[in-house]
């Protein structure tokens, strides 16, 4: 406040003071006053003054005019000024590039760097690294392998901060192998460089820069190097349940509180978040939540965070109260993101009315242009029954279509047994892109399916294969094989799979052998069940359904042999779990459940529900209406 009233102060004396005689000293002055409140008027009359007093061929003063201009909005200003200056320095031109992008004008600071190469201008430091974090962030690999061979011409990349640039651009345009080869040529290294190789090699999606990974924190250790927060943050994304490596978040964890930078976490909500995210997707939801109680300071990302948890390990019915507590008790407002995680509990627990009010929210927030949300909620409605209130969504003209909306309306039209109206869909999408993707012909081919469409079905297949030139991936196949098997064609559905350019997997077989038990074929059902063991050995539902497949045909001892091998491998199926919501509480049951303190009385309705839909006795019937 006190600073605030002193350049308050200070201006108000600038306006008076104009025929008072300004030093270049006392300009500078007033053009930082302007950057800091952001005055365009007083970056005005400061340039007024200085071009009353002469000082229009200063650099200094007009560099510092630039920095005023593009802070307080006005770039063809900045330009302006920049243009009048005879002699520039670097510092004039990295000064309008930075300008440039400040307000995301990359274009024009990619075409003054190439103008400044022309001027016999020498560039420093400062701007390789922002035209190399330019590259990066726009991921333009060409433009950043052009400021790698400036650097290297003019002898700037032995610099660490423009080789971590470097480095961290190669990373985000996906060639960690670049990167690394920057990396071992570095001659000195500092934290940041450690942590753009580590965080470069967590983000990769190659096996093999994982294990590098794990490579580089134990040699960064070696080396003297003390990893920090943003060291932790960026490996945690690597540990999971997908890589096995979950324990090694444990351990980071232990590290983070061993070494007390776990403190940090009242303030750094990225290392909290990251380590909720990390417990989730290791399916340790528990661990997620003790981390989130134990943290004193938490923004919307930290509870979208456990809020997106929850609804990954199927525990939709603790969304709603930690939303309700988010807003009411932390008076946070959820962002889109909060709302696209929310939404797939509705469809699982919370229902349309839930769906419905989460909509009205995003309305009242001004977020229902937003795609990825819009998307979200066609999902919501399609799955929570209403196929009506999905296409009103889709229809909507407020946000712009991707191919995730289309797909996301192929697919409810499939889920609702509306295959005509699917393919429809999938036509009318051509003829506005280019060409389909992945995910969308399986929306399309699993409707057809689900109808009986094989004609077309087979002709999307086709057109998919040979007019656009594209490799269908094993879901595209396994597609195709459940739509010919529900058809009852077995004998085209092996000869697909033969055929099929992918290797089959558990969901080709899987499909295969639903519809073998359909049309009661035995060869190919046996087959499928001895494809399905091999590859999924420790799958539980397999040994279930086989057993259960045995038991019906009173094979006994072939369902012994299944319930033993089953407990020689210790596996164990998960039982089924339902939720039913009664006066705003929910309640949630596993198979064979007795927890409910009305469980006797549950399961005695249960039974009379059962005789009468077997038709015993209309004595029953009465009986149940006099509970009823």
């Amino acid at each position: 406040m006190l600073l605030h009233k002193t350049f308050t102060f200070r201006t108000s004396c600038y306006y008076t003071s104009a025929n008072v005689s300004h030093t270049p000293l006392h300009l500078l002055d007033l053009l930082q006053l302007s950057i800091h409140l952001r005055s365009l008027k007083l970056a005005q009359q400061s340039h007024a003054q200085i071009l009353t007093l002469g000082f229009d061929q200063n650099t200094f003063l007009c560099t510092r005019l630039v920095s005023a201009y593009f802070t307080c909005g006005n770039l063809s200003k900045s330009r302006l000024v920049f243009n009048s200056i005879s002699l520039k320095n670097i510092y004039l031109w990295n000064s309008l590039i930075n300008g440039y992008v400040k307000h995301h004008a990359f274009d024009e600071a990619f075409a003054l760097f190439h103008e400044m190469v022309r001027s016999n201008i020498f560039p420093d430091d400062y701007t390789l690294a922002t035209l190399s974090k330019i590259s990066a962030e726009i991921q333009d690999l060409i433009s950043g392998q052009l400021i790698h061979a400036k650097s290297v011409n003019i002898g700037f990349v032995s610099d660490v901060v423009v080789a971590n640039s470097l480095m961290s651009m190669y990373c985000k345009c996906g060639e960690i192998g670049e990167a690394r080869k920057l990396f071992d040529e570095m001659l000195q290294r500092n934290l940041s460089s450690w942590n753009v190789i580590i965080a470069g090699c967590a983000a990769s999606e190659d096996s093999m820069s994982h294990i590098d990974l794990w490579n580089y924190f134990r040699r960064m250790q070696n080396e003297g190097f003390k990893p920090n927060g943003y060291t932790i943050a960026s490996i945690l994304p690597a540990c999971g349940s997908n890589n096995g490596r979950w324990n090694h978040g444990m351990e980071l964890h232990g590290f983070l509180v061993k070494n007390e930078l776990d403190l940090k976490m009242d303030l750094d909500v990225h290392m909290g978040s990251s380590l909720i995210d990390m417990y989730s997707r290791s399916n340790r939801v528990a661990y997620s939540r003790r981390v989130f109680d134990q943290m004193k300071c938490r923004n919307v990302y930290v509870w979208t965070a456990m809020i997106k948890s929850y609804v990954q390990n199927g525990a939709p019915e603790e969304v709603v109260p930690l939303l309700h507590e988010m807003q009411v008790k932390a008076r946070i407002q959820p962002n889109k993101v909060t709302l696209v995680s929310v939404l797939p509990a509705c469809s699982s627990l919370v229902g349309l009315t839930g769906g419905k009010q989460i909509h009205g929210f995003a309305i009242k927030m001004d977020l229902n242009h937003d795609v990825s949300l819009c998307n979200a909620l066609i999902d919501m409605y399609s799955k929570c029954g209403s196929l009506s209130y999905a296409r009103c969504v889709f229809d909507n003209g407020a946000f712009d279509k991707d191919s995730i909306s289309w797909s996301s309306m192929i697919f409810a039209y499939g889920l609702h047994g509306r295959g005509e109206d699917a393919v429809n869909m999938y036509y009318k999408m051509l003829q506005l892109v280019t060409k389909p993707d992945m995910i969308t012909v399986v929306g399309v081919l699993s409707a057809c399916s689900k109808s009986g469409l094989v004609d077309e079905g087979l002709s999307i297949y086709n057109s998919f294969m040979n007019k656009y030139g594209m490799k269908p991936t094993v879901e595209i196949c396994a597609c195709v094989v459940d739509m010919l098997g529900r058809s009852g064609q077995l004998d085209e559905a092996m000869k697909f799979i033969r055929e099929m350019p992918a290797e089959p997997s558990a969901s080709i077989w899987g499909a295969l052998l639903s519809a073998s038990i359909m049309h009661g074929n035995s060869v190919t059902r046996d087959l499928a069940y001895r494809f399905l063991l091999e590859l999924e050995p420790e799958n539980p539902s397999n040994y279930i359904s086989l057993s259960n497949l045995y038991a019906s045909h009173r094979r006994w001892d072939v369902v012994a042999e299944m319930r033993t091998v089953m407990k020689e491998r210790g596996l164990r199926k998960v039982p089924g779990h339902s939720w039913i919501t009664i006066s705003g509480k929910t309640y949630s049951f596993y198979v064979a459940d007795k927890a409910h303190p009305c469980s006797g009385l549950i399961y005695g309705i249960l039974d009379d529900l059962v005789s009468v839909m077997k038709g015993d006795s209309c004595q029953d019937f009465d009986v149940l209406t006099e509970i009823s």
